[in-house]
């Protein structure tokens, strides 16, 4: 049982230990991911599937459902061109 324990620490803290800081995406757009992991909580609301890159993730998801579309139903975060393409 305690090893069971100490495995699911370690896997969660590596879950959020190794995601880095600050993505730098195309186009000069900058994602923050350490706020959004503080602000979001739920890393599942992004990695459906678990920790590590968001398959698919692009153009179309950003500005559909992904980013644009979960700033817009929170009404918080930038939903303009200019907010993330400085």
């Amino acid at each position: 049982m305690k090893t069971i324990v100490a495995l699911f620490a370690v896997v969660a803290f590596a879950g959020t230990a190794f995601g880095a800081d600050v993505i730098e995406m195309k186009k000069g757009v900058k994602f923050n991911h350490k706020a959004h992991q503080a602000s979001v909580g739920d890393c599942k609301k992004c990695h459906e599937k678990g920790p590590g890159k968001i398959a698919g993730f692009g153009k179309e998801m950003a500005h559909a459902k992904g980013c644009k579309g979960c700033h817009a139903e929170l009404k918080k975060g930038p939903t303009s061109c200019k907010d993330c393409h400085k």
